[in-house]
């Protein structure tokens, strides 16, 4: 074999390595399901606010569409990562939006499952050298074909850690991220700036995790039909005036939130502590039908 045969051999196998590497999750998907599709994006939809997000899945979505139909007419394909950062403070949906996403990419047909596994540092990290590499494994083992979704992720590197065992479990991660590149997509959150300095850590995280999703922090308005949501699915109603005095310590809490505000989390505790003081109201009366069991009134918000 002459030495430009020679290059001519490396360059196509440079060539078929780049494909494989790039597309790897457009070779083997299968046609969409347009009706699963359908009904994920519906439920996306109806969540409260995350409106930026939603549109950013929706492009996501439409990208993906194209890139399958431009691959069956043989067109050539754009490089894509589906491994992403979701960025927000805690209770915003980042995990419900992650169990979505897998949900979106098995109606696609890129992924065969499409199930979440939720894990953060505790769950990927032992107390000894080795360890945490077959920690590690066994979790993406159970990840494969789905969504492998790591909460706090910026705990893996802690700031002035030196050396730390959250390098291995990086250094693995990464490792079967290769390795598994068309059956395993990876989605890390956490803080905003917490998660822009863990991604800037590795080069490897920088070249594997390159979309961002920003999920804002939910505005008083949302943070009460939130509230109206849970009262709904729990047989409560919301009396006018009730309502008036809920927007008011939200907006009271919003105006004041730092970064441990809890959203989703913070209505959820809240409308615990008014079903607890519905039930202190109420036993005190005479007699508890069924429409005052039902009624949440403006007494019943804590101050």
């Amino acid at each position: 074999m002459h030495w430009h045969d020679e290059i001519e051999t490396e360059l196509q196998q440079m060539k078929r390595e780049l494909k494989r590497s790039t597309n790897w999750n457009l070779d083997h998907s299968s046609d969409p399901n347009i009706e699963g599709l359908e009904n994920v994006l519906k439920k996306l939809n109806h969540l409260t606010g995350l409106q930026g997000v939603k549109n950013e899945v929706n492009t996501l979505i439409n990208f993906l569409k194209i890139q399958q139909l431009r691959q069956k007419k043989g067109l050539n394909v754009m490089s894509l990562t589906l491994h992403s950062v979701f960025c927000g403070s805690p209770g915003t949906g980042k995990t419900t939006v992650a169990r979505m996403m897998g949900e979106i990419y098995r109606e696609l047909g890129i992924l065969s499952k499409g199930h979440l596994v939720e894990t953060d540092r505790s769950g990927l990290v032992a107390g000894y050298l080795g360890q945490t590499a077959i920690k590690v494994d066994r979790l993406v083992e159970s990840a494969l074909d789905g969504v492998l979704f790591i909460d706090e992720a910026y705990a893996l590197a802690p700031e002035g850690s030196g050396n730390d065992f959250g390098q291995e479990a990086i250094d693995t991660l990464l490792k079967r991220m290769e390795d598994y590149r068309d059956r395993l997509v990876v989605i890390v959150a956490g803080y905003s700036n917490e998660m822009s300095r863990f991604i800037n850590t590795n080069p490897g995280l920088q070249s594997r995790f390159n979309k961002y999703f920003y999920f804002e922090d939910y505005q008083p308005e949302e943070l009460v039909s939130i509230f109206e949501g849970i009262c709904q699915q729990n047989d409560f109603k919301l009396l006018k005036e009730s309502r008036k005095h809920l927007l008011a310590k939200f907006s009271e809490l919003y105006i004041h939130r730092d970064d441990k505000f809890g959203n989703g989390r913070l209505v959820r505790n809240i409308f615990d502590q008014v079903i607890e003081k519905q039930a202190n109201r109420l036993v005190k009366l005479p007699r508890v039908d069924r429409d005052k069991m039902m009624v949440i009134l403006a007494e019943d918000i804590p101050d």
